[in-house]
């Protein structure tokens, strides 16, 4: 009878185990294997920037181009100036000089301990652009990188959207205007085809702005950069972290084995 135990016991926990690294082999993977790459609700393949958030220069200059041409409109409420400070490796005398313009309801320069949030009221943004410009600390979560730099790069001439006079390969009848024409010139559209046979194949540059191509994706990587880092200001940490703890449960994992070996030895 102790021996027949003995034997159910040992199977129970075989299958006990097997079904631990199946889950642990989920985990893993889960972790580790990154999504496929897409392209754009407009149907456009995106682009994959080589963005490198931990890159200190690359994210200050990406929080400078954001406040100056981006924050207009764009709030980024979930981020603090404070925190931005730390982590760029900035002073607060240095972002309070160079990269707060926002004021409180009374009219005084926001503090360094302020959310970075903008003066654009919802109503205002509504009659300006028909729709509320969205927040943009959680972009590169929702859309992701590529998402981002592709947007940036493919605002082309359209004289059909009245007002904004652009449009976007990415993202078709976007409200948002091209706010960085100046940095890169006007692009028109190339087409193929005839009739109804006609479609939009890609882009070209019809005048240069005030920097070269190469000087332009520069500029929207680093802008792309910044919002990276927003969208998930502990990624480096977290990953910190996380190596260590893996190193704790690979350690534990062997210790759980040896004491399993001598807690079972003497088991027939």
């Amino acid at each position: 009878m102790k021996t027949m135990m003995s034997k159910m016991m040992i199977k129970s926990l075989k299958k006990t185990r097997l079904v631990l690294a199946l889950v642990f082999a989920l985990v893993v993977a889960a972790v580790f294997v990154g999504s496929p790459a897409h392209a754009a609700s407009g149907g456009f393949e995106l682009e994959t920037p080589l963005i490198d958030t931990s890159n200190q220069k690359s994210l200050q200059r990406g929080a400078q181009a954001y406040v100056n041409y981006c924050m207009g409109c764009h709030t980024a409420d979930y981020q603090r100036y404070s925190r931005l400070a730390s982590d760029l490796g900035l002073s607060e005398d240095d972002v309070v000089t160079n990269l707060i313009f926002t004021t409180d309801k009374a009219g005084e320069i926001d503090k360094v301990g302020s959310l970075m949030a903008n003066s654009m009221s919802e109503d205002y943004g509504r009659q300006a652009f028909g729709v509320v410009p969205p927040n943009l600390a959680l972009t590169a979560r929702s859309r992701g990188e590529d998402w981002i730099y592709t947007y940036l790069k493919t605002f082309y001439r359209d004289e059909s959207r009245g007002g904004v006079g652009v449009n976007n390969l990415v993202y078709p009848g976007a409200a948002m205007p091209h706010v960085l024409w100046e940095q890169q010139g006007w692009q028109e559209p190339v087409y193929e085809g005839e009739g109804a046979d006609k479609k939009l194949t890609g882009l070209k540059l019809a005048t240069e702005g005030t920097l070269s191509p190469q000087e332009y994706d520069d500029l929207i990587r680093d802008i792309t950069a910044f919002l990276s880092y927003m969208a998930d200001p502990i990624k480096h940490t977290r990953h910190r972290i996380g190596m260590w703890v893996m190193l704790f449960l690979l350690l534990l994992t062997g210790l759980a084995y040896f004491l399993k070996k001598e807690y079972w030895k003497d088991v027939v």
